[in-house]
């Protein structure tokens, strides 16, 4: 898929063949280096799709993600959709109802959803901690699943599930499985760029891995910054800014002729 930008149907063709590598982005510039990293498949927010975000990722398969709780019936989520993909959009991602999900693909959306830890329902399963742990968690992760290909999604998240059970998912579904702390048995591998960067701040979650230090290159900018406002600011006390290098000159005769049509003070 190197050099194009790849359809749905070619991300299917991968299952089973290789992993692919998936990152959540959410600037430009994380955007572009993905791009540049062959970064496969990148997750971002609608509002950073446009004609610029595809000359920063021309090749990335991307899926905006339709955040639960942001849209409600299934008519605002087509809507939303429409507009991620004429924006630039590959496929969306979507946690509501499997009516919705079945409504999108109806009309031809390509969508991707979303099993195991789904942080918007968590209260359901208990907060923010692995499931599918027992074999009757197990059992629901893998009912959600054929819900959600019976739905017609032809991909899913599946998010802090064992490894042996997420394994065991994904060779039983013809949906393209995107393991997030889910272990290497699924078709994609999926972090988020704040974390691989260490520009996160808060909680790193066990499935992270941490490749830079970018907070503490923050840190040294932030202090970079104040110290060179504060050196402006002494310059402007001491009249050492601006210099004549920073102004414009004026010929002293067009100057003289300036003054002399000024009234007195």
């Amino acid at each position: 898929m190197a050099n194009k930008r790849p359809t749905v149907a070619d991300i299917l063709s991968m299952k089973g063949r290789r992993q692919l590598t998936m990152l959540r982005v959410e600037t430009l510039e994380e955007a572009e280096a993905a791009e540049r990293a062959r970064i496969d498949v990148l997750s971002v927010p609608p509002a950073l799709l446009s004609p610029v975000f595809r000359d920063a990722a021309p090749s990335c398969f991307t899926i905006p993600g339709l955040e639960y709780g942001d849209f409600v019936t299934a008519e605002d989520y087509m809507r939303a959709a429409f507009t991620a993909l004429r924006a630039g959009g590959d496929a969306v991602y979507c946690a509501a109802s499997l009516s919705t999900i079945r409504r999108m693909h109806d009309e031809g959306i390509p969508v991707c959803g979303h099993v195991g830890l789904i942080p918007s329902k968590a209260t359901w399963t208990g907060g923010f901690k692995a499931v599918g742990k027992t074999a009757r968690s197990a059992l629901d992760i893998w009912h959600q699943t054929k819900t959600l290909e019976e739905a017609g999604a032809f991909a899913a998240e599946i998010e802090v599930v064992p490894a042996e059970v997420a394994t065991a998912i994904c060779e039983r579904t013809s949906m393209f499985m995107i393991s997030m702390g889910a272990g290497a048995g699924c078709d994609a591998q999926y972090l988020f760029a704040e974390d691989i960067l260490g520009s996160n701040r808060g909680h790193y979650p066990r499935h992270a891995k941490v490749y830079r230090n970018f907070s503490a290159e923050y840190d040294r900018l932030q202090q970079e910054r104040v110290a060179a406002f504060s050196e402006f600011v002494a310059d402007v006390h001491a009249k050492t800014y601006p210099g004549a290098e920073h102004m414009v000159g004026i010929a002293h005769d067009e100057l003289d002729r300036f003054l002399k049509e000024l009234p007195g003070v």
